[in-house]
């Protein structure tokens, strides 16, 4: 038999940014290859809603409402899933936000808001949950939503792009250190997807033109096809995978003129 197993029974995940957009669809979908998940964001409403789908499709889901860049919250939310669950198999570090701000206006403030957002909420989750994984006979898988912007120049957002690059080569870093202990760290880099966030965006034809006209595909991606690579990252078919950037882009990076 050389088929490996997608499936994620028995596993646990925890899941940054899960109450909607999607860190709802990646929470749902490890539930749905058959993950616990708990949830992590900061609105306690979002994370009930998801944790409805996830209890529909009979998995457990725990809600910890948290700000992950404070560093005692995240202590107190990784160490409530540790004693609860005894062991954490899966962590996505989801969490993020961008200022679409030209680089000559963007301030301190924005500059910090960003980088402890998307970069240090990244470090801090994947330092705690590692004091865990190391020490289990398992290991365990870690993987940051990174972007194309970590790769490719866009035309604003220019902190949003630093940290993206910073969460890439992290990534490797974490990847090459704890190896040793059996813990895989991989990075995933969207390209546009259709969420709550991005429909005002998308709703503009001359924005999406632009888009398209630089992704090979020619057209936006669907939550499920982003899903996919986590599952696959997360399970054993993705064991021998690790300190890699796997863009989810249509092409977009490999565009050329």
């Amino acid at each position: 038999m050389f088929l490996p197993s997608f499936e994620l029974n028995g596993k646990t995940a925890v899941v940054t940014g899960a109450g909607r957009g999607i860190g709802r669809a990646i929470a749902v979908g490890l539930a749905e290859a058959g993950a616990d998940v708990a949830l992590l964001a900061r609105t306690e409403k979002d994370l009930g809603e998801t944790a409805e789908i996830i209890e529909n499709l009979g998995r457990k889901a725990l809600i910890i409402p948290s700000d992950v860049t404070e560093r005692e919250q995240v202590h107190n939310a990784i160490t409530e899933i540790g004693s609860r669950w005894g062991k954490i198999d899966i962590l996505v570090n989801n969490a993020g936000m961008n200022i679409r701000s030209k680089a000559l206006d963007a301030t301190d403030e924005e500059w910090q808001k960003i980088m402890d957002t998307n970069l240090k909420s990244a470090f801090m989750m994947s330092q705690e949950t590692g004091k865990i994984m190391k020490d289990q006979p398992s290991g365990g898988k870690i993987i940051n939503i990174a972007s194309v912007a970590g790769q490719v120049a866009l035309r604003t957002g220019v902190v949003y792009a630093a940290t993206k690059a910073a969460l890439m080569q992290m990534t490797k870093v974490l990847a090459m250190e704890w190896g040793q202990y059996g813990i895989n760290v991989n990075s995933i880099g969207p390209w546009y997807f259709k969420t709550p966030l991005t429909e005002k965006l998308l709703a503009d034809e001359a924005y999406i033109n632009d888009i398209l006209a630089v992704t090979p595909l020619k057209r936006i991606g669907e939550l499920p096809e982003l899903v996919g690579p986590v599952v696959f990252l997360s399970s054993d078919a993705g064991n021998y995978v690790t300190g890699q950037t796997l863009f989810v882009d249509g092409g977009m990076t490999i565009h050329g003129f």
